[in-house]
């Protein structure tokens, strides 16, 4: 894929980084001459200018690119790239970084944004999850909202234990994908059994995530 960058601070080289060692092609858009250093990530190709400006993005070819990445530590700049890319360029993948928290609502795909990803968010999920049982733990928004990833941990005392995956009830719009129990990850089958301490991952929409819950007990 060609992927377009804006922002090349820590966090758009070290994205650039990873993505030029799986084979893709890069390119990094910075307008801070202290932010622009080719050398840092020697494979990606380097454009210093406002990725807000559409003439600068026009004459980088972010017209040829299949997916953006809005990577700066400015909210309104991540927003207007976003919408930029989708709406002037039609990039089908517009994935955008959100600093402060309280914005997470405005990245939507009425700005052109297909995912957004929030750091301190993911952050105090991943605590969450490692602490809280019988409570559902909200991992990551899909598709704008339309779908979540969640997680729930079955406690050692659960009445799921022994039990077959087939027989779990759940509601319609949920659905069990996978069960990780100690070092292993399960693809569930009809046959296979749940145990206690086993974190169970589900993807489903928000309205059904109590009742995930509550079809197991909690």
């Amino acid at each position: 894929m060609r992927v377009a960058i804006a922002g090349a601070g820590a966090v758009g080289r070290s994205i650039a980084q990873e993505l030029v060692s799986d084979g893709h092609q890069v390119m990094l858009i910075e307008r801070d001459r202290a932010h622009f250093d080719p050398n840092s990530v020697e494979q990606a190709e380097w454009v210093q200018a406002d990725a807000c400006e559409l003439s600068s993005l026009e004459d980088a070819g972010m017209q040829l690119c299949d997916v953006v990445i809005a990577a700066t530590g400015d909210d309104k700049v991540n927003l207007v790239v976003s919408l930029l890319a989708k709406t002037e360029f039609a990039v089908r993948r517009v994935i955008a970084r959100v600093n402060d928290p309280t914005n997470e609502w405005l990245f939507t795909e009425s700005w052109g944004v297909d995912v957004a990803v929030s750091t301190p968010r993911l952050l105090a999920a991943m605590v969450e999850e490692s602490v809280t049982i019988g409570d559902v733990v909200r991992l990551m928004t899909l598709r704008q909202g339309q779908a979540n990833l969640v997680e729930i941990t079955l406690d050692d005392a659960t009445p799921f234990a022994g039990r077959a995956v087939s027989e779990l009830s759940m509601p319609r719009d949920a659905a069990l994908v996978t069960i990780l129990r100690g070092g292993r990850v399960i693809v569930p089958q009809p046959d296979d059994t749940l145990e206690g301490g086993d974190e169970l991952l589900f993807v489903t929409t928000a309205a059904v995530e109590q009742d995930i819950k509550t079809a197991l007990g909690y």
